[in-house]
């Protein structure tokens, strides 16, 4: 098979759902899949000089090969229309264009050239087909879907959620879609640092339970959640530390907020403020946490809490963390409600008991180990690919 990854971006500034495809990619290289990721050299929206990479020449990268492209005439919205040609002209050559993002103009665009050239093509919404998501900029977005993307959808071979839940919430606009869910995978440098090298690189006490929150700094996160329940914690006189990692380069202004909330909040005497890690600093921090804590109000999939669980620590995280259906049946942590009160107690009954935090983070583990590994995920999404191309042939034949 020969398949495209069609992403507006793999910086680091966009998160995890952007490095998802450079990790997909690789696996499904290592299955014999001809893989290409057609992307822009876009690195923030506030700034941020774009990657300093080759633009539109093939790099080839851990089986796979990557094109970039420079962003024009819309470099706000990661826009390039020499993708756009290229992709008219090379379609033919593939087999499958698996398209990452809606309501982005270079993903919608992308998905109308491979229609137009009788390309089939997968579209994962990441998480922007959630209600609560929708509600963001909702007028532009419904006006945004009635000129192009409801067509986009329904005309789709496939609509990749992440979880079950993911795409029983999704919001259609009244389009009939062939759904694939198939999960995110998880790779962790190995060998693991050693344990306690973290606490000692912050400073972090090693008598204390550290509590972490590794995520992208952004409102959906739940932080007003959290910090609350923090606080109720220490005034209940439970000890921990608490550990915030991450950023938000596209919105500077919010993270300098969570700051100062942080510095003038009863948490500013136990709390380490890491910014944004990744690597082995960022696996060792995971792997020091007793828990991780995630309170999101809505997260499609949730590959920071697969990334604590692989490193072998239970998680508390709220319902609306669509992987909160594997971190029961893995016993893995504890899943919450999106209120101050309930995560409070939640944390709390976590924290006084050590026994039980160690006994969830290793089902934690075991079930990343079994259910996320890049190769697994990769054997899905073959499986899923093949079933797209059947139907393609069968449609043939019939016509």
């Amino acid at each position: 098979m020969r398949i495209l990854q069609i992403i507006p971006s793999i910086s680091l500034v966009y998160g995890g759902p952007s490095q998802m495809v450079k990790g997909l990619s690789g696996a499904l290289a290592k299955q014999g899949v001809d893989v290409t990721i057609l992307t822009t050299n876009s690195n923030g929206d506030v700034g941020q000089p774009p990657l300093d990479v080759p633009l539109e020449t093939p790099i080839q990268q851990d089986g796979y090969t990557v094109i970039y492209f420079p962003c024009s005439p819309f470099r706000r919205y990661k826009f390039s229309l020499d993708l756009l040609r290229w992709l008219g002209k090379n379609a033919a050559n593939y087999d499958i264009a698996h398209i990452h993002a809606l309501f982005s103009p270079v993903s919608t665009a992308a998905a109308r050239v491979a229609r137009s050239h009788s390309l089939p093509y997968i579209l994962r919404p990441l998480g922007t087909l959630d209600p609560a998501d929708l509600r963001k900029k909702r007028y532009l977005k419904q006006i945004y879907a009635k000129l192009w993307e409801k067509e986009n959808i329904a005309k789709a071979a496939a609509i990749h959620f992440t979880s079950p839940q993911e795409a029983k919430i999704s919001h259609r606009f009244g389009a009939e879609t062939q759904d694939m869910i198939v999960p995110l995978g998880v790779s962790l440098p190995h060998p693991f640092p050693a344990i306690g090298t973290a606490r000692e690189h912050w400073q972090i006490p090693p008598q204390k339970p550290l509590i972490v929150f590794l995520s992208r700094i952004e409102p959906k996160k739940g932080l007003n959640l959290l910090f609350p329940a923090l606080e109720a914690l220490i005034e209940q006189g439970i000890d921990f530390h608490f550990a915030l990692a991450g950023a938000n380069p596209q919105d500077p202004d919010y993270e300098k907020q969570i700051r100062e909330i942080i510095a003038q909040s009863p948490l500013h005497q136990r709390t380490t403020i890491t910014g944004f890690i990744g690597g082995a600093d960022k696996v060792g921090l995971l792997q020091d946490a007793d828990l991780f804590v995630l309170p999101s109000y809505y997260e499609n999939f949730g590959i920071a809490v697969a990334e604590a669980m692989a490193a072998g620590t239970a998680v508390v995280i709220s319902d609306q963390v669509h992987i909160w259906p594997n971190v029961k049946a893995g016993d893995a942590g504890w899943v919450t409600t999106c209120d101050v009160e309930a995560l409070t107690n939640t944390l709390k009954s976590a924290l006084q008991d050590p026994e039980q935090w160690q006994i969830k983070g290793q089902n934690a583990q075991t079930y990343t180990q079994n259910h996320y590994s890049w190769d697994a995920i990769a054997t899905q999404t073959c499986q899923e690919y093949q079933k797209i191309l059947a139907r393609k042939n069968t449609a043939n034949v019939a016509q």
